[in-house]
């Protein structure tokens, strides 16, 4: 009875193993080659070209008007104008050819070519592009018919689950990558309303603007950054197709987004801010300013308050607030629940829109111009371009802001115009908003202490200590 109890039992874990094996290959797909072979006429490498103006100054220095120097060196930095190209990828979306790809593929651009699956080349025309969450929205210039590829459910999307890259690495067209999702809700400093799938799946420059698909063939997000300069690391970051549709879908209707606006400056709620206000757990956004005449302005929000809901949606985090916000439609008026003076109250805000505030002006002015305004440090800085390095000699692949103007009473009045802010606190320096919060972090803090690097005007790299008080001043 013994024996026959015990090969019972060894043939049912023989047939529990057996079934769950098969279980578990039968999620792994044996290969990506059908999948790859029905999406690869859909997805397009793209390649733009634009005039650049560099200068040729080999000095990192200007000699002062009527100096004897000047004219002797005059020509040293005479402008020179160049054709520089770029590369990136897309996607179609509809028979008629309507591409979608990232904003910073075809910024700037005066010409645009798409090559669809390798092989035909057209030209394409902007229908359509949005800064903030660096999308846009390109027509081919063609009477042909394309192979369109749909949107899928990126909210459905789980962590693990298996994906494909395809695009056009370093102008290497066609290229398949597959991984697996490894992060959702990644947020690493490039805007506002960050909200990115992380993949392992290989993405390297030119890269930028094609599709992540699900095994379904659904494009789940839009391949947008990766971490590191080299190359991939395994970690890259993708647009989740649902926050994508919204903008896409304004672009092609309307050439441009309308998003809704509160106009209020928000910051985290700690749990000592928690603590004092009585609110419990740390939760919602608290607002550090309003703008004059905004919608929560004329609603009723103040300075101090704290928002935990906004139109039936709870705020759990502060991130969370603009990027419902700006999904809501304009001229909408919501309900939001506020904490103040250590209880709930109600106040009703019909949005404005984002795009017609005198911040966004403000904001797209400087961005025109190249220039942004770092008020806690009371300096100008534009981002390090590629001009910048070549000229320069700088290590290729460097990052950072060029400082543009500083005021008298600036914490760093002793930096000079054209020193490059490469990091701060240790951490590499990729955009003003990177930077911005990271000054704003060092202010709120109670040392008021912050470690920059830059190259100075002789290229030479330097760390120097900044000591802020509490206003950040």
């Amino acid at each position: 009875m013994k024996i026959v109890l015990k090969k019972f039992f060894i043939y049912l874990l023989f047939f529990f193993f057996l079934t769950n094996t098969q279980s578990i290959s039968r999620e792994l797909p044996p290969s990506f080659a059908d999948l790859a072979e029905k999406l690869m006429p859909s997805v397009v490498n793209i390649s733009t070209t634009q005039t650049v103006v560099t200068n040729t100054n080999p000095f990192p220095f200007q000699f002062p008007p009527g100096s004897p120097f000047e004219d002797m060196f005059k020509e040293f930095g005479t402008p020179q104008k160049r054709k520089a190209s770029a590369l990136g990828s897309g996607f179609i979306i509809d028979t008629t050819g309507t591409v979608v790809t990232n904003n910073h593929v075809i910024k700037g651009a005066e010409d645009i070519l798409v090559r669809v699956n390798g092989d035909k080349e057209y030209k394409a025309k902007i229908i359509g592009k949005d800064p903030l969450s660096d999308l846009a929205v390109l027509k081919i210039v063609s009477k042909d018919k394309f192979i369109p590829v749909k949107f899928g459910d990126s909210d459905k999307a789980r962590i693990g689950d298996w994906v494909i890259a395809i695009g056009n690495p370093f102008g290497l067209g066609g290229t398949v990558t597959s991984g697996i999702i490894s992060a959702r809700n990644r947020s690493i400093g490039l805007s506002r309303y960050e909200d990115f799938i992380q993949t392992d799946a290989s993405i390297n420059q030119g890269n930028s603007g094609g599709p992540l698909f699900d095994m379904n063939g659904d494009v789940i997000g839009i391949n947008t950054a990766i971490l590191g300069q080299s190359g991939s690391i395994g970690i890259g970051f993708s647009i989740p197709s649902n926050s994508a549709k919204k903008v896409i879908n304004q672009l092609i209707e309307f050439g441009e987004t309308k998003r809704g606006w509160l106009g209020v400056r928000i910051q985290n709620v700690t749990k000592e801010i928690a603590d004092i206000e009585k609110l419990g757990d740390p939760r919602g956004a608290l607002v550090a300013s309003v703008a004059e005449d905004s919608p929560s302005d004329k609603g009723g929000i103040k300075a101090g308050d704290i928002i935990l809901e906004f139109d039936g949606t709870q705020i759990k985090q502060m991130s969370e607030l603009p990027k419902i916000v700006a999904q809501t439609e304009v001229g909408k008026t919501v309900e939001l629940k506020i904490w103040r003076n250590k209880k709930e109250i109600i106040k009703k805000i019909t949005l404005g829109r984002l795009e017609t505030s005198d911040e966004f002006s403000l904001k797209q002015k400087n961005e025109d111009t190249g220039i942004s305004v770092i008020k806690s440090l009371k300096i100008s800085v534009r981002l390090l371009n590629a001009g910048d390095i070549q000229n320069r000699k700088l290590p290729k692949g460097s990052t950072g802001l060029v400082i543009t103007a500083i005021d008298k009473d600036s914490p760093i009045n002793y930096l000079k115009i054209n020193d490059i802010i490469i990091e701060a606190q240790k951490k590499r320096i990729r955009s003003v908003e990177e930077f911005e919060r990271i000054v704003e972090l060092v202010i709120k803090s109670s040392e008021k202490t912050m470690l920059i690097a830059i190259y100075n005007n002789q290229n030479q790299r330097r760390y120097i200590g900044v000591k802020l008080d509490w206003d950040g001043h």
